[in-house]
Formats: C-alpha cells, sequence, structure tokens
C-alpha cells in the first residue's frame, strides 16, 4: 500500500481546536454528573442546573441527551426532571468492586448478619467524613438498612466515631479544634470535651456504640479493620432498631470483634502497639 501523502496524513490528525472543543464538552458532562452526585435533592432541572453551574440551560440539555444515551442519567417524563441513571450506578458498582477490602470483608458481613440476625455494614473513610461501601441485612420483618455512598461526618454515629477514635492524637485533635461538630440529631455528640472523653473510652474498649447519634431509632456497635501500619482502613458494625438492640450490645460485640480481628490479620495487622 502506497505511503500517505502529507496532505491527506495533516487531514487525519484532528484540528487543535476541536480537541480543545471536545475537552471542555466533556469537562462539563463530568460537572454536571458530579452536581448530581453532590446534590442532596433526587431530581434536578434543567434550569436548576444551568445556574448552578454558570451553565447555559442549552448546553445543559445537550449534555444531558448525551449521558441519557449511556444510561448515565434517567429522565422522567412527567415532571421533565433528571436523576442518576443505571448508568451511574454500574460506575459506582465497579468503583467499590475495586476496593480489595470489601471483596475481603464479604464473607465476614454475610456471617456477622447472620450470627447476630442483624444487619452488618462496612464503611471506609473519605477524608473528614465516612460512607458505608456494603451491607448485609437479615432475614427478619424489622431490621436497620443504610443508604451506600453518602458521607457522613466522623464525630455522629458508631462506625464514625470508630474510624475517628483510631486516628493519631494529631489527626483528632485537629478534627476537633477545625472542624465543625454540627448534630445530625439530638443525641449526637457535638460537644468537644465530651466527645474527647467519648474517644478516648473507645480506644480503650476497642469499639463504638450508638443509640440515635446518626439516626433516630437505630442503634449499632462498631469497630476499625486496621491496615498493615495499624491504621484503620474500614469499619464494620452490626446494627438494629434501638429499642431491640439495646439487650443484644454484649452478644454483637463478641463476634464483632472477632470479625474485625480477622479482617485485621487479613490486611497485614499483628497484635501490636498501634503507635
Amino acid at each position: 500500500m502506497p505511503p500517505k501523502s502529507r496532505a491527506v496524513a495533516e487531514a487525519d490528525v484532528p484540528p487543535r481546536e476541536n480537541t480543545g472543543q471536545a475537552i471542555a464538552t466533556v469537562e462539563r458532562a463530568v460537572e454536571v454528573l458530579m452536581h448530581f452526585a453532590e446534590t442532596p435533592a433526587p431530581t434536578l432541572g434543567v434550569t436548576e442546573i444551568a445556574e448552578a453551574l454558570g451553565m447555559s440551560k442549552a448546553a445543559v440539555h445537550r449534555i444531558l441527551a448525551s449521558l441519557r444515551v449511556r444510561g448515565l442519567i434517567e429522565l422522567d417524563m412527567a415532571s421533565r426532571r433528571y436523576s442518576l441513571g443505571v448508568g451511574a450506578m454500574r460506575l459506582g458498582l465497579a468503583y467499590l468492586d475495586r476496593l480489595d477490602v470489601r471483596r475481603i470483608a464479604a464473607p465476614e458481613l454475610v456471617a456477622l448478619s447472620q450470627r447476630t440476625d442483624e444487619t452488618a455494614t462496612l464503611s471506609t473513610r473519605t477524608g473528614w467524613t465516612r460512607i458505608y461501601v456494603d451491607q448485609v441485612t437479615p432475614a427478619r420483618e424489622v431490621i436497620m438498612s443504610v443508604s451506600l455512598g453518602v458521607p457522613y461526618p466522623l464525630h455522629a454515629g458508631g462506625s464514625s466515631k470508630a474510624f475517628l477514635a483510631f486516628l493519631t492524637d494529631e489527626e483528632i485533635e485537629t478534627y476537633l479544634t477545625q472542624r465543625p461538630l454540627q448534630p445530625l440529631t439530638g443525641e449526637t455528640i457535638a460537644d468537644v470535651p465530651k466527645l474527647r472523653d467519648e474517644l478516648a473510652a473507645i480506644r480503650e474498649r476497642g469499639w463504638a456504640r450508638s443509640f440515635g447519634e446518626r439516626m433516630p431509632g437505630a442503634a449499632s456497635v462498631a469497630a476499625p479493620v486496621f491496615d498493615h501500619h495499624g491504621r484503620p482502613v474500614a469499619v464494620i458494625s452490626v446494627c438494629g432498631p434501638q429499642e431491640r438492640f439495646r439487650d443484644e450490645v454484649e452478644a454483637c460485640v463478641e463476634v464483632l470483634l472477632e470479625s474485625t480481628a480477622r479482617l485485621s490479620g487479613q490486611m497485614g495487622w499483628t497484635d501490636k502497639e498501634r503507635r
């Protein structure tokens, strides 16, 4: 086959201006997707998105149309409002599947839920917040269920406190002095001295508990999973309806600590001083 002429070869290379426009379009599409992910409202309208992101309504409409093709965004034909689609969920699950601790913890969550007859959850830390990344619920009529991927502050609830208590002293002090301790419920510990005492008690016994601190009517016990550096890489919790759970705390703590010890060992942790 004869070599391409210079004119043909140059024609195969997209103009730099078009490349820049394509990159800008991708960036705007990402902005729109992230806006859906970061906004509490389950649905958004074109005008809301345009005003929030400083885009024209025409540009937002074109982006939404493109995202709908791949199922990343869905349109409610009756309300003409948009929400994240199945494609976005598939992306999120693909990310979660690549978290080693989630894969390793999966069998433990199943066993923990079966042994306690309550919901077992796995949380990971994202900066100064943490999120649920997996859960296993029991086969009973009244259960607790958590929302995966929603960020919660590190001072509110059992799983959050189990993370915060086992950070370094410097990290704990930074959180206590520089982060707002906003209450999620009337039971959330939002007083610095009281929270400091609570964290010290959690470190001493090795696990945290919560009765309505993150969500009214919910109760839990939680403990960290340590990596080979002795850092809390994840937190496992057992949770249930508050009234029922009061009588189950001791039994749940016993099997919870067995699970977190096994998982910490699998993550490379050995029983030694964390600091």
